[in-house]
């Protein structure tokens, strides 16, 4: 009796030109693991690889041999269904049959945390039993793409109407001016909805502008500023210190593994929150480090999606449902592809619910 793992690549495609500062994508590459018991073949767990070009620490021309080779050692070790208890257990098991380099590779990690834990629970994409799947909603922001002006106004006439009272505006990309023309608008137009604004910059501001464009826009009440400056720019520190609005940390966290090292970096730059992406942020069992040293430290923190399928999204909403959650978060990406896999998870006046009566069956992951 040993487990098994396989792979396989799936194309997905934007229902719209989604434009960030670093660029717009049209199609999203994800790799799928399987993995199962070759006593019971038909039951199998699966976990998604969605590695983001040009900032996954993993993304490269050559993932997919690398996928290949962390799979063939999986295969090789063939080990027994271990007995988890917890996160902490399924990474020393992952540390043992995937190899202790594979801290290397989070979206990889990420996938097989993901697929051990379905397989766990019977292969039913349950991934945590927990609230979220038995009825229990999670509050979540409405994200708005950069684009033309008038696009951009549409994402959020669309968003308030649809009942979302958080949005994450996307910045950086287009001129300033009209970035700030966006923010009075939203204050104008919807000022008694008490929206709450969340900017993203992706690291775009140069040092030397951050500080004025961030008393621009806290002119308009924006709750807080992912990322305004490039990761490991020595202004971080002063700019978390002095800025008008809270900043979140999100790209600053990318590749650091160990806990030591996670413990310096939010001790050294003092964060209002963090941001948590398990794809980037080194899979559950990291995400789950990053949020007992930031409650330590009174830093806040929530959790968002990095693009991945409704497979992904699906996990990383369970993971969430494990904490007690009072800020939205980022979890309403499963709308952004024409081709998505079928799930149960839906959205709802700004809340993600999982239904219930909906039946996962075989994912189409070819």
């Amino acid at each position: 009796m040993s487990l098994h793992a396989s792979f396989h690549k799936r194309v997905f495609h934007f229902s719209f030109d989604a434009r960030t500062s670093r660029g717009s994508m049209k199609d999203k590459r994800s790799w799928f693991i399987k993995v199962w018991n070759d006593t019971e073949p038909e039951t199998s767990g699966v976990g998604e690889c969605g590695p983001l070009v040009a900032l996954s620490p993993d993304h490269s021309p050559d993932l997919q041999e690398r996928i290949e080779e962390i799979v063939n050692r999986f295969n090789r070790h063939a080990l027994d269904i271990p007995s988890v208890g917890n996160l902490s257990e399924l990474h020393s098991f992952m540390a043992r049959s995937l190899g202790g380099d594979i801290v290397k590779y989070p979206s990889v990690l990420f996938a097989f945390e993901t697929a051990m834990l379905d397989l766990l629970n019977g292969g039913n994409k349950i991934i945590f039993n927990n609230s979220f799947i038995h009825g229990n909603s999670i509050p979540i922001n409405g994200l708005i793409w950069m684009g033309g002006l008038d696009f951009m106004l549409q994402q959020i006439e669309i968003k308030i109407r649809d009942g979302f009272r958080c949005v994450k505006l996307k910045v950086g990309g287009i001129d300033f001016e009209k970035e700030c023309d966006i923010l009075q608008y939203i204050r104008r137009k919807y000022f008694r909805e008490n929206i709450t604004i969340r900017l993203d910059a992706n690291g775009a501001f140069r040092p030397a502008d951050a500080m004025y464009k961030l008393n621009e826009f806290a002119r308009y009440d924006v709750h807080s500023i992912e990322q305004p400056i490039k990761p490991g720019s020595p202004e971080m520190a002063e700019l978390c210190r002095t800025s008008p609005i809270p900043i979140a940390l999100d790209e600053e966290l990318i590749g650091i593994t160990k806990r030591e090292d996670k413990e310096a970096l939010l001790t050294g730059l003092k964060p209002a929150y963090i941001i948590l992406k398990p794809t980037l942020h080194g899979g559950l069992y990291s995400c789950q480090e990053w949020i007992q040293i930031a409650e330590s430290h009174h830093i806040k923190w929530w959790i968002t999606s990095a693009l991945e399928s409704n497979v992904g999204l699906n996990a990383i909403a369970q993971f969430t449902a494990q904490y007690s959650i009072s800020l939205p978060q980022g979890l309403g990406t499963g709308m952004l592809y024409t081709d998505n896999i079928d799930s149960p998870l839906t959205v709802n006046k700004g809340f993600l619910s999982y239904d219930r009566k909906f039946l996962w069956g075989e994912v189409d992951i070819n």
